[in-house]
């Protein structure tokens, strides 16, 4: 359906409540969204106790952090319609909330925007309106101390967890999601099973049925949900620290002149915007910062190289990981990325074992692998990284074949396009929110090891 024609038939987009309560051995969150005059929507987050301390289950400032995570959570059920006016009953916003909450929502559905061809400004997509009471809340006096490391199940999270290493005794890994893959990884990291935080997101089945009758859908901000998320357990665990993976190459725009970003929620100008953000409204002192921030795709593909014990079973195949037993499908722009950032280093035996072929040698893969190197019409809408550290490694795999027996891609690549060299493995992004402790780990790994 037309988004202009969904937007008049229906104006109204209404966060009604919020709820969190214990039950079966595990913290439940709802919500109630609703599109006024079509449907309303109860999701559904559950995080599993364990044996975990969890502590101010009912207290304001948890209330406080849940509201705002339900802020996040009604984009995905906003978008179905974009109704122009979105209605918190359950809350109240001052006038910087709003205008961050628009920001987000706005930048976070860039992608969505540009695929359902949407075209409109950012003060016009929507206007937040609140209702509601605001929470009155205290700043919690309570000691901090640890890290939570959110992870994915990809090369990039599992670096992260190979560099903090030397903090095993205080930190926790985090999933949220039904995926294996981020658990395996972390047992292998050395992870007990009540030092992995598992929280399951439960989708309301009608927005998927809105979805199959033809209602707007597309990508959302997922790891602005994962910010959110994490900060609320942090406060109830008593953690100091949430160290994403975020590299310095997810600030790279998909589409050229636009900022139509498929990974908005993980650049640096969402990361410093929650930061800013949570000091001042979730006032509980947790520092929210991604440790490979100062360093790009490359180098993280260099460091993962090493880390042996990950190759049999990390993935990020958006496709594959959810197949029993995972896999790489190597058919999409992800796969492909993966095994050309990686090939300056693991090419060519050792990437066959991990993805089951030689992807280079794929011909059907052209189109997606010009994609990738900047020369088609707009970068592929997933987590990859930029045009530069593709022709970089792309280049290098080349020097290291001597030009000798090149396969498909790489020959096609040859023939049409530069060969490029630099210093990209000695990168550092001086702008980054890492503390001094961690920054240090990093950067003796980057250029001492």
């Amino acid at each position: 359906m037309k988004f202009e024609v969904l937007r008049e038939k229906y104006p109204k987009f209404l966060y009604n409540n919020y709820s969190i309560f214990e039950e079966n051995n595990k913290i439940c969150i709802e919500f109630e969204f609703e599109i006024e005059g079509l449907t309303t929507f109860n999701p559904r987050l559950e995080i599993l106790k364990k044996d975990l301390n969890f502590k101010d289950i009912k207290s304001d400032i948890v209330k406080n952090i849940v509201f705002n995570i339900g802020m996040v959570e009604a984009i995905s059920y906003f978008k179905a319609t974009c109704s122009p006016q979105f209605i918190i009953k359950c809350g109240k916003l001052d006038d910087f909330q709003k205008k961050w909450f628009k920001k987000l929502i706005y930048f976070g559905l860039g992608e969505f925007r540009y695929v359902n061809n949407i075209k409109v400004s950012e003060n016009d997509f929507l206007q937040i309106m609140s209702e509601g009471k605001s929470i009155e809340c205290d700043e919690p006096s309570q000691y901090l101390n640890g890290i939570i490391i959110p992870i994915g199940g990809g090369k990039d999270s599992n670096v992260t967890l190979d560099l903090l290493k030397d903090y095993k005794n205080e930190s926790l890994a985090f999933r949220i999601g039904s995926k294996k893959v981020p658990l395996e990884c972390a047992k292998v990291a050395g992870f007990a099973d009540n030092e992995i935080i598992e929280v399951n997101r439960i989708i309301d089945k009608k927005l998927i049925d809105l979805n199959s009758k033809g209602f707007l859908n597309g990508h959302t901000p997922f790891s602005a949900i994962v910010a959110f998320i994490t900060y609320l357990v942090a406060y109830m665990l008593g953690k100091k620290y949430i160290a994403l993976s975020n590299e310095d190459s997810a600030n790279e725009s998909n589409v050229e002149g636009e900022k139509i970003n498929h990974q908005y929620s993980k650049t640096i100008e969402f990361e410093n915007d929650f930061r800013e953000y949570s000091q001042k409204y979730l006032k509980c002192n947790i520092e929210y910062f991604s440790l490979l921030r100062p360093i790009n795709e490359l180098q993280i593909a260099m460091l993962f190289s090493k880390l042996e014990k990950y190759h049999s079973i990390f993935n990020s195949c958006n496709v594959g990981s959810k197949t029993e037993p995972w896999k790489w499908c190597c058919n999409c722009p992800k796969c492909l990325f993966v095994y050309t950032i990686l090939s300056p280093f693991l090419y060519k035996d050792k990437l066959i074992n991990i993805f089951g072929k030689d992807l280079f040698e794929d011909e059907t893969l052209l189109k997606t692998f010009i994609e990738l190197c900047g020369y088609g019409d707009t970068k592929p809408f997933e987590c990859v990284g930029t045009y530069d550290e593709i022709r970089f490694a792309i280049s290098k795999t080349i020097e290291n074949l001597k030009n000798k027996n090149l396969p498909f891609l790489l020959k096609y690549y040859k023939d049409h396009y530069e060969l490029t060299n630099g210093n990209l493995l000695k990168y550092y992004n001086e702008k980054n929110n890492v503390p001094d402790e961690f920054e240090k780990i990093l950067r003796d790994k980057i250029f001492n090891s």
